[in-house]
């Protein structure tokens, strides 16, 4: 039987934002599972770098790509540098988001513009550019929230229509794809621990009472379900929306 270090063994991931967060964490939980992987930044180098040290430390390959998940030419190149660099491309996660919280009538054309770049087209680009340079049977996910699905407060309805937008792309992209096994699925995380949402922070009182676990998740706990979707042992689901939230949505 396989280790758990073997499971990706020889296989290429690249996380869109897997510098810090959520992002970060699949960038871990993969490289410990064996795969060479490589993630995207657009801020946080010195986060990226470190990233990169702790997996190359720890017996991994990992490389940082500066780019801007705004620019469609960014987001292409970064899947050519990942498979040149590793030799091609297995996994795809597109992770890199943004995250607006406006009342609707405050919202400007510059804002709806970013979010739907960042957190709609990015990811349709992404899927494109990957599954080009996927041989059969490749694996995609994009990282949506619970948000698609209960916005829960005012001010994020831009956010919300942007994360709903993934459970309807990735059912018709799991569709286009199936000929060659490629599988794509949507991971909906509910509110996680991270540096820019800490356990600590400002509305954890009252959010915690929506959870039925009365608890946040943790990045470890996302990146779980991706390894799991990224293994041989899921290559019969496709075009899913999984919640991982704590009973957030129940």
């Amino acid at each position: 039987m396989s280790s758990q270090k073997d499971l990706l063994k020889g296989k290429v991931a690249l996380v869109t934002g897997g510098s810090r967060g959520i992002g970060a964490g699949i960038v871990r939980r993969l490289a410990s599972d064996g795969a060479n992987v490589a993630f995207t930044y657009i801020s946080s180098e010195e986060k990226a770098l470190a990233l990169v040290a702790e997996i190359t430390a720890g017996g991994g390959r990992a490389l940082a790509i500066r780019a801007d998940s705004a620019s469609e030419s960014d987001i292409r190149s970064a899947v050519r540098e990942t498979a040149v660099t590793f030799g091609g491309l297995d996994i795809f996660v597109s992770n890199a988001g943004q995250l607006l919280i406006k009342e609707l009538e405050q919202v400007q054309t510059g804002d709806l513009d970013r979010m739907l770049a960042v957190n709609v087209r990015a990811v349709v680009i992404g899927t494109q550019a990957a599954a080009a340079a996927m041989k059969s049977g490749g694996r995609i996910m994009t990282i949506g929230s619970v948000s698609g699905v209960r916005t829960g407060v005012a001010g994020g309805s831009i956010y919300s229509m942007t994360k709903a937008a993934l459970a309807g792309f990735v059912r018709g992209a799991a569709i286009d794809l199936a000929p060659r096994a490629i599988t794509v699925n949507n991971i909906q995380p509910g509110p996680t621990t991270t540096d820019m949402n800490p356990a600590e922070g400002p509305h954890v009182d009252w959010l915690i009472k929506l959870i039925p676990l009365k608890r946040f998740g943790q990045d470890h706990e996302i990146a779980s379900l991706i390894a799991y979707l990224a293994s041989e042992d899921a290559g019969f689901i496709t075009g899913a929306s999984l919640t991982a939230d704590g009973g957030y949505t129940a």
